[in-house]
């Protein structure tokens, strides 16, 4: 059959019930790391011949490696974000460009707001406490951190994922704004506000980022941004790293223009010991879990291997970014 000659690229492991799958249409190679990402140099010359490549957020998907294929029908991400591919280029080259929307929505979500409760009662600073034998004894301030419930929390970025947080957050009885490039359509039934983003900054108690990055949201939070919080609001950063000037949130929270900082997401990733945000105690860093629960991981690689089984057979893939 004409499909089975179809080669694909998975750049990095995953289950072996989603590769023998794909493998009855496609030569399926798979780089064998778990943890690491595939090596710049290995991963061009694997993507010399592929017909699709199943990539994740730290492969650079660029014009090099697009140019080194001219047979290159396909690249799709194994993230809902694709910040990683230059999506113009491989438009002008015909590349479909696939992600996976929608399945790690809720996850996400759940994630900020497990990230804001966590930051604002110092949950790390409490067990580490307890974890390295420092509990002394009960004392009416130990640890004392801020209360959530009742507070205004302001959503930067009302996508799918900010409307999954914005629907937790009623919840907990929290007035709910947002800044968005529109108004959103759940607005009204979530009894959110859309308001500036300099008014997001001033009245928020917890300010948290759910946005896409794009040239108009890198490095959005910056120190005058931070200047604009209260000096008892929180941040938190679900979106990209790229949306925050690392060093001017660091100042921030040392000079106690902000009160904490939670983010599961950095510039540059992994980080190692030395990263300056590790050391301090306000600042709640987490290794890019937003979606990594097995439910969501497996939905995410479902979605990539429909798409790629949609292509392979000349058909429209589920979620194509146009």
């Amino acid at each position: 059959m004409k499909d089975s000659k179809m080669k694909v690229l998975i750049t990095r492991s995953i289950p072996e019930q989603f590769v023998t799958r794909l493998s009855q249409y496609a030569e399926v190679e798979v780089y064998g790391e778990t943890m690491k990402p595939m090596p710049r140099e290995a991963l061009l010359e694997s993507a010399k011949d592929k017909d699709i490549i199943i990539s994740m957020l730290s492969d650079a998907m660029d014009k090099t490696l697009m140019d080194s294929n001219p047979n290159l029908k396909a690249i799709i991400n194994l993230a809902v974000g694709y910040d990683n591919i230059d999506i113009d280029y491989a438009h002008k080259k015909g590349i479909i460009i696939c992600n996976t929307p929608d399945v790690l929505t809720e996850t996400t979500a759940e994630l900020a707001f497990t990230l804001m409760l966590v930051t604002a009662r110092r949950i790390i600073e409490a067990s580490t406490l307890v974890k390295e034998g420092n509990w002394v004894g009960w004392s009416p301030y130990l640890l004392a951190g801020l209360d959530v419930y009742g507070k205004t929390v302001g959503i930067f970025g009302m996508g799918s994922i900010g409307v999954a947080l914005a629907r937790r957050c009623k919840g907990l009885n929290m007035y709910i704004q947002y800044h968005n490039r529109s108004e959103s359509k759940y607005a009204k039934e979530l009894g959110a506000d859309y308001v500036s983003f300099e008014e997001l900054l001033k009245t928020s108690d917890f300010v948290i980022c759910t946005a896409p990055l794009t040239s108009e949201t890198q490095d959005i939070f910056n120190q005058s941004a931070f200047s604009k919080m209260k000096n008892s609001a929180i941040f938190i950063n679900v979106g990209r790293g790229g949306h925050v000037v690392e060093q001017d949130l660091l100042d921030a929270i040392q000079q106690q223009t902000i009160y904490a900082a939670g983010v599961d997401v950095l510039n540059d990733e992994p980080v190692g010991r030395d990263h300056p945000f590790l050391t301090e105690e306000r600042i709640t860093v987490l290794p890019h879990i937003g979606s990594a629960t097995k439910d969501t991981r497996d939905a995410m690689i479902e979605r990539c291997i429909i798409n790629a089984e949609q292509i392979i057979r000349g058909k429209s893939p589920v979620s194509e970014v146009k």
